[in-house]
């Protein structure tokens, strides 16, 4: 096992991205991942100022050297402790091909690139969302999406962005990445680590407002209504999640997808 402190990565520095390292890097190295330099260096100043040890590492997750860079990185500074994969586009912010670039193959760069450097104890947390969970795909895709070669995933018919609207694109993103994850438990588990895909429901973030302002905002607020607990998430509830699923606790978790959505699509499927 590596020795030093232990390290977690924490890639998009968005809500969720934010609550999440504040959640978890007391005591910690923290390493803060982003494609956008000015917002990294700003995020990581703020909690440089609040007593974190944090290291920012530009990083472009649709680019499997830019992530092999960050994982290598990661485990020169101490024991790499976790990976918590938050970086991610939604159909208000980018292209079906953006979509697919960073959504689809940013996880699977972040889960081959970091159990290379994973040791037992180790964890990846990966966020999807609710969109996964609710994608109607045949099981021959799905199948498809887990177990396709990196290099190879993209070519995929499915994935092709001249057949994919920007909700289609997103919603079979974050299916490819809760299957992805169960797919790589295995890989994981050979080192002595876990993968875990967390599904958030409608989360108050900037990413999230943004959803709630588009074309889908009316939609979305009636499945907030019909949900059980009516009302929509935070970052800090995300976080809390991600804390569990690194403790000891959560030990015996892996391979699977953690809905935390507030009973958004149980209050679609049974109402």
């Amino acid at each position: 096992m590596a020795s030093g402190r232990e390290v977690v990565v924490v890639t998009g520095v968005g809500g969720m991205g934010v609550a999440i390292a504040r959640r978890l890097g007391a005591g910690r190295i923290l390493v803060l991942a982003d494609y956008a330099e000015q917002l990294l260096e700003g995020v990581a100043e703020i909690l440089r100022g609040e007593g974190h040890d944090v290291h920012a590492v530009k990083t472009d997750v649709s680019k499997a050297e830019s992530v092999r860079e960050l994982a290598q990185k990661a485990a020169s500074l101490g024991y790499f402790k976790a990976v918590v994969h938050t970086a991610g586009l939604s159909p208000v912010q980018a292209s079906p091909e953006a979509i697919v670039a960073v959504d689809v193959m940013g996880t699977a760069h972040v889960l081959d690139e970091f159990a290379e450097v994973a040791t037992p104890g180790s964890v990846a947390i990966c966020i999807a969302s609710m969109a996964g969970t609710m994608a109607q795909i045949p099981a021959e895709l799905e199948m498809a999406l887990a177990m396709t070669p990196t290099a190879d995933l993209a070519a995929l018919p499915a994935l092709d962005p001249a057949n994919l609207d920007r909700g289609a694109a997103y919603s079979i993103a974050k299916r490819a990445n809760q299957a992805r994850v169960r797919a790589m438990s295995v890989t994981w588990g050979e080192k002595g680590g876990r993968t875990v895909s967390v599904s958030p429901g409608v989360i108050s973030t900037p990413m999230g407002q943004a959803e709630l302002s588009g074309p889908s905002g009316e939609q979305m607020r009636a499945m907030i209504g019909a949900s059980g607990v009516k009302r929509i998430g935070t970052p800090e509830d995300i976080a809390a999640v991600t804390e569990f699923l690194l403790s000891q606790g959560a030990s015996f978790i892996t391979g699977t997808d953690i809905l935390v959505d507030g009973g958004t699509v149980a209050g679609v499927t049974f109402r």
